[in-house]
């Protein structure tokens, strides 16, 4: 047996660095910020301790564009380097001084915020830099130094003439990044990764108005003054206790993370722990419409404070992906480009957290202001109810806060429709019907008979109702949901059904044969019964099965989770044999003025349901004229 080490060669192992260290390039300015962000915290952490003499000052990090000399420049005042340290810290590739620096400090430094892992950030500079300066003085007292490479494995280390304690990075942009020269580009970047960094960003200068003086004449104009442009907001509200905001700091914070978005949220969840893990975040929930594809992406994960990803998925159960915010936890664990999240135990338990901090503040909004939450309840079903569907945990928490609307706007909880119903049940054995509408005005007529008969109908709207429904009666007893207009309507609100028919069997023999000879369509089953006589002559129902399974086909997508394959168009065409118009019918003397009122009257129920277009309405209409004049 053979035993050996495996060489990895820095010559080939570089360009791999330089070309596929991360997936975008415009990473770059995030890492050295994060770097520079480090140098400075690690700075206040060691002049915290009070162990050295550390004239701290107000320290901020500059980012400068050098268009003309095609070089960007990021300068910090943090701990600097020696160059010992520059020789430990840059020339050993994926050595971490910020792991090296915890470990050190411990005791003390777990909570200093410092953000690097692995290492690898400062050789993003050369995914977009032909050439990489480092000129750093530390802030012990020894000399500084100026480190150059051009992006192979070899470098030149020199003194250097810098005087100020700090680090200066200064890339030399390659010619196919010329991109990151022009000012609005660095300005986009700096905006959406770095907003929120711990430490004040500089980028340029602004103007900035002075009030004016208390001699000023009318017609004065008031004097401004050049400042520091600071990009960022070091204190975002997430960072501080709840206790310490109020809702104007959060509506505040919501304008600032979306300034283009003009609706205020409905209410904010703030989430807030460290054990047995470390996350703070505020969670928003916006008014949503019912497309859930287009609500995705709008939560943003920060780590210490760095913008990482806007897809959470993974950290956020998929159905909170809907909702607005911020979430920041160090101990998310991200790959080495932090981009993409590895699916581990922490994860899971933060995902069940987040759950968990929703369905509470969801039951307590409930319970202190029923009222309001009702009034909302348009507006956020479909996460509660996209939840209730998919997590377990959030759905037997659901029974405290989900509501199941009527069509009249009452609100009524599981509980209390469940017991609605039962009270009016004689028979006790038998499974309760819950109807709903899905569609207020196609269906009104069919609420309308439904209402009719004392029934109570919900409105049940969302595009995954089908879904839910289902969940719903396989987790309950002895419930079942049934549309208005679908085929359980005779036997679910006539209360005549047992009630004997005007024809005898002959006339309900050549009815029958009339009907079949208009109807002539294989997507509808007849069905000849005995129903009220003011009841409508033909009305046309679904299928429940049928009807549910496509929409649930249709919602999950041509392949989705209930297989793929179109299910067949089919309706039931119920004929009311003791209608007076019926009646009508078969006294009519021709078979053509039967077969035309018929065909009317089974048009009309057509409309009604949705489903007259086309030619067929075209000779509808051309009828009607004539039937009038």
């Amino acid at each position: 047996m053979k035993k050996g080490n495996i060489n990895v060669s820095v010559e080939n192992i570089f360009p791999l660095i330089k070309k596929f260290l991360y997936s975008d390039h415009e990473i770059f300015l995030r890492e050295l910020i994060s770097n520079a962000t480090d140098a400075t915290l690690k700075l206040k952490h060691i002049a915290s301790l009070g162990k050295e003499k550390i004239e701290l000052g107000n320290p901020v990090i500059e980012v400068k564009v050098d268009k003309k000399s095609k070089k960007i420049h990021i300068i910090d005042q943090g701990i600097g380097m020696t160059a010992d340290e520059i020789e430990k810290y840059i020339n050993e590739v994926a050595f971490s001084g910020a792991e090296e620096f915890l470990e050190k400090y411990k005791d003390s430094a777990k909570d200093s915020g410092i953000i690097g892992h692995f290492g690898l950030g400062f050789y993003s500079a050369f995914m977009v830099a032909k050439k990489v300066e480092i000129i750093s003085k530390s802030y012990k007292n020894k000399p500084s130094a100026h480190w150059t490479c051009d992006g192979s494995p070899n470098y030149t280390l020199d003194k250097g003439n810098k005087k100020d304690r700090g680090t200066e990075i200064i890339l030399h942009i390659d010619k196919d990044s010329k991109e990151f020269l022009e000012e609005n580009k660095i300005s986009e970047l700096l905006s959406k990764y770095n907003k929120f960094m711990p430490i004040p960003i500089k980028f340029g200068t602004k103007e900035e108005t002075l009030p004016l003086e208390k001699d000023a004449k009318e017609g004065d104009k008031p004097k401004t003054k050049t400042v520091d442009n600071i990009i960022n907001n070091p204190n975002p509200a997430w960072t501080k206790q709840p206790k310490d905001l109020n809702d104007d700091d959060y509506k505040g914070f919501y304008r600032e993370l979306y300034p283009m978005q003009f609706e205020e949220p409905l209410f904010n969840i703030h989430l807030n722990v460290d054990y047995p893990f470390n996350l703070t975040g505020i969670l928003y929930f916006p008014k949503l419409t019912n497309d859930v594809n287009i609500q995705k992406d709008k939560i943003q994960l920060y780590q210490n404070q760095v913008f990482v990803t806007d897809n959470v998925e993974g950290i956020v159960p998929e159905f909170l992906t809907l909702l607005r915010g911020v979430i920041d936890s160090p101990d998310i664990p991200l790959n080495v480009s932090r981009s993409y999240l590895q699916a581990d135990g922490a994860v899971k338990k933060i995902s069940a957290y987040i759950t968990r901090k929703v369905a509470d503040k969801l039951a307590s909004l409930f319970k202190n202001d029923r009222e309001g939450f009702e009034k909302k309840w348009n507006d956020i079903k479909i996460v509660i109810e996209y939840g209730m569907l998919s997590e377990e945990k959030f759905f037997e928490k659901s029974e405290k806060f989900a509501l199941y609307p009527t069509v009249d706007d009452k609100y009524y909880t599981y509980e209390e429709l469940y017991n609605k119903i039962k009270a009016k049940q004689t028979d006790k054995d038998e499974k309760l019907v819950i109807l709903y509408s899905s569609d207020k005005q196609s269906q009104h007529s069919y609420i309308e008979n439904a209402k009719n008969k004392g029934y109570e109908v919900l409105l049940l709207d969302s595009p995954i109702v089908s879904h839910l429904i289902q969940k719903l009666e396989s987790s309950k007893e002895k419930i079942q949901f049934s549309r208005v207009d679908s085929d359980h309507i005779d036997n679910l609100i006539s209360k005549d059904k047992n009630k004997i028919s005007k024809l005898n069997d002959e006339q309900i023999k050549k009815l029958e044969e009339l009907v079949k000879t208009v109807v002539n369509d294989e997507k509808f089953v007849i069905k000849l019964e005995s129903m009220d006589s003011n009841e409508n002559p033909f009305i046309i129902t679904n299928p429940e099965f049928m009807r549910r399974m496509k929409e649930m086909q249709q919602s999950g997508g041509g392949g989705g989770m209930f297989g793929a394959g179109n299910m067949p168009e089919m309706f039931n065409l119920v004929v009311n044999t003791n209608s007076d118009l019926i009646s009508q019918i078969l006294n009519t003397k021709t078979k053509k003025k039967q077969e035309r009122l018929i065909s009317q009257s089974l048009d009309l129920a057509k409309l009604s349901h949705g489903l007259l277009n086309g030619e067929e309405l075209t000779n509808f209409i051309k009828r009607s004229f004539e039937i009038i004049k």
